[in-house]
């Protein structure tokens, strides 16, 4: 089987290392701007499994010829590369999946379901961490019950370390993290889809190996599965976690306007807060180390058999000291490699565009995971 992975930093980084050490695939050609330095853990299978490709994803031609003779495609482009990549991906007859975190965006490439079908083509969006993960894992628990009440998606990528004041380091990108709290997140409530304000409803988690964490509404992990099971599910949300104190810090940081979008002028300079914010404290929220965890709890809550019952799964994974590859990596690369080698290799055959929720076995997936060293603890 061969791959080609879209985007060389961390998360296609951590994919392309993935299906690299599997016996079963051929090649992988890593494409980006730039593939003169690639990650340490990589050069091992260059010249070997591994090709790096020089790659403008803006050149339509030069992507549609990359991705000619490959069986699948891993976009882990910025987001909004997804929906040009996966018209690209159809027209070439490839399989493709990609990292999302786009809600809006998800929808326009449902839009492009019927051609995926024609092509023969399985597009499958939002297949990182969360969205991804953490949605098969909600279907999953879902499938396990009779009827389901009540369904919650818990993630966050955290430092081992945490230093005040965010007990936060950066873990893909600053700018991706500020949105996901600035946009209002979709939940399920009394069956319905509704729009949430972030950084609200504030909980506490009790987490083994960590303790004491906190959750609070974010957007883009919790996918379109409010739209699938409404009317279905009375209530579903998905909350990122930190160590506590982080979401009121961080909503003032909001609040006080330091990181809005309308350009101020200061002393015959305009500025825009949000650039400035990110350009002055990605360098402090930085870990050279890499030492990060990722927690992970979907717990679903309604009936079996006619008794209250109650599925749940945990993940505590933290970084990969000896190949220098961060949990989040781990998590998120990982997962989107795994989709792609079940769309190359006929696990998920069907044709069409659909979530993970949708189209990823869970039992299949969950036993990849494993094999890559991505534990995930089942009760119920």
């Amino acid at each position: 089987m061969k791959f080609l992975v879209l985007g060389g930093g961390k998360q296609g980084s951590a994919a392309a290392f993935d299906l690299c050490r599997r016996p079963e695939v051929e090649q992988v050609v890593i494409a980006d701007e730039a593939v003169d330095e690639l990650r340490p853990f990589l050069r091992p299978f260059l010249g070997q499994k591994l090709r790096a490709r020089a790659l403008d994803a803006r050149d339509a031609g030069s992507v549609s010829e990359a991705m000619d003779g490959v069986d699948a495609v891993l976009c882990a482009l910025p987001y909004y590369f997804n929906l040009g990549m996966t018209r690209a991906a159809i027209d070439t007859g490839v399989h493709f999946c990609d990292l999302g975190g786009n809600t809006a965006i998800v929808g326009q490439q449902k839009e492009l379901d019927a051609l995926a079908q024609a092509a023969g083509v399985s597009v499958i969006p939002d297949c990182g961490l969360a969205p991804g993960m953490v949605n098969i894992l909600a279907q999953a628990a879902i499938e396990s019950l009779d009827d389901v009440d009540e369904v919650d998606m818990r993630v966050g990528g955290l430092p081992q370390h945490p230093k005040p004041p965010l007990n936060y380091q950066v873990a893909y990108s600053l700018e991706g993290m500020l949105d996901y709290c600035l946009m209002p997140s979709l939940v399920l409530r009394k069956g319905e889809p509704t729009e949430v304000e972030p950084l609200t409803d504030l909980e506490r988690i009790d987490f083994p190996g960590l303790g004491c964490l906190e959750a609070f509404h974010t957007a883009g992990g919790i996918s379109t599965m409010p739209y699938r099971y409404a009317g279905r599910v009375k209530e579903m949300n998905y909350k990122t976690l930190r160590y506590p104190g982080h979401a009121v810090i961080l909503k003032a940081i909001r609040d006080l306007g330091l990181v809005s979008e309308e350009p101020v002028d200061i002393d015959g300079c305009t500025i825009v807060p949000k650039k400035a914010f990110i350009q002055m404290v990605t360098p402090i929220l930085l870990n050279p180390a890499g030492d990060d965890l990722v927690a992970l709890r979907v717990e679903a809550r309604g009936t079996r058999g006619g008794a209250p019952a109650t599925v749940r799964f945990d993940l505590l994974d933290k970084y990969d000291a000896e190949n220098g590859i961060t949990a989040m990596m781990r998590t998120t690369g990982y997962s989107l490699a795994i989709t792609a080698l079940m769309q190359a290799d006929g696990r998920i055959s069907e044709p069409g565009v659909h979530t993970p929720d949708e189209a990823v076995p869970a039992g299949a997936y969950l036993a990849e995971l494993a094999a890559s060293g991505v534990q995930v603890q089942r009760v119920g």
